[in-house]
């Protein structure tokens, strides 16, 4: 009897898998220090920059209610982490920036997946050697358990393998501006998940912050609908 395996063929790319290392090291060096609400701001205001600022150099035109739609739902990340910031140092600061820039890179040659599983599993394999070098580099400074490393490995490899995935299979059905600003909605998912599984309370900040951020992410898809049928 024979038994033929078909074998799962593993792609990625070393520029892909070179911004996910970056973006994967400058956030976990900027988060040593940074608040939460900090970090998110600069972060994501680094992404909406660089994808949307890609996508006008490409020849993206944004339409008046598209631009509504993007200040609406950045102004809403805005009144919901505004409190918790604090005045950032600039290395972290420049970390984080970095961090955005990077994920915005990874995000953007996402569009061109067609096998978001064998594509996100070839960008982390690959970024491995990166990832090597750096760890020599930081020996003397490190601490490892066996806890944080089980962590680690279910966070990074298993969660967030899944999540990158799914968002490769997502990128190729969106525009720059429109796959920069639908990022936003991960705060609003924080917050819903915080008041359900770990009982923080719905304040009146989270809910108006929800209520913008899912109105401008709604507002951008809505002209680009309505811009397919004059179309």
């Amino acid at each position: 009897m024979l038994i033929t395996q078909k074998k799962t063929k593993i792609s990625g790319n070393w520029k892909s898998a070179f911004a996910l290392f970056i973006y994967a090291a400058c956030f976990s060096f900027a988060y040593v220090s940074l608040t939460a609400a900090t970090g998110a701001l600069l972060l994501f205001g680094a992404v909406q920059i660089t994808m949307i600022g890609f996508g006008i150099w490409k020849g993206e035109r944004l339409g008046i209610a598209k631009i509504i739609g993007i200040l609406l739902a950045f102004g809403g990340l805005l009144f919901l982490l505004i409190p918790g910031v604090k005045s950032p140092s600039l290395l972290n600061s420049i970390f984080m920036i970095t961090a955005g820039v990077a994920w915005g890179i990874y995000s953007l040659h996402g569009r061109s997946s067609k096998n978001p599983t064998s594509t996100t599993s070839g960008n982390f394999i690959k970024a491995v050697p990166f990832s090597i070098v750096l760890n020599i580099f930081m020996l003397n400074n490190s601490y490892s358990d066996s806890q944080g490393l089980l962590l680690a490995v279910l966070s990074g490899a298993l969660a967030s393998g899944a999540g990158y995935a799914i968002w490769y299979s997502v990128l190729p059905l969106l525009k720059s501006s429109n796959a920069s600003v639908v990022q936003l909605i991960v705060p609003v998912f924080t917050s819903i998940s915080g008041i359900i599984f770990i009982d923080e309370p719905l304040t009146l900040r989270i809910f108006i912050a929800s209520i913008l951020i899912l109105f401008g992410i709604a507002l951008v898809f809505l002209s680009k609908l309505q811009s397919n049928a004059n179309a």
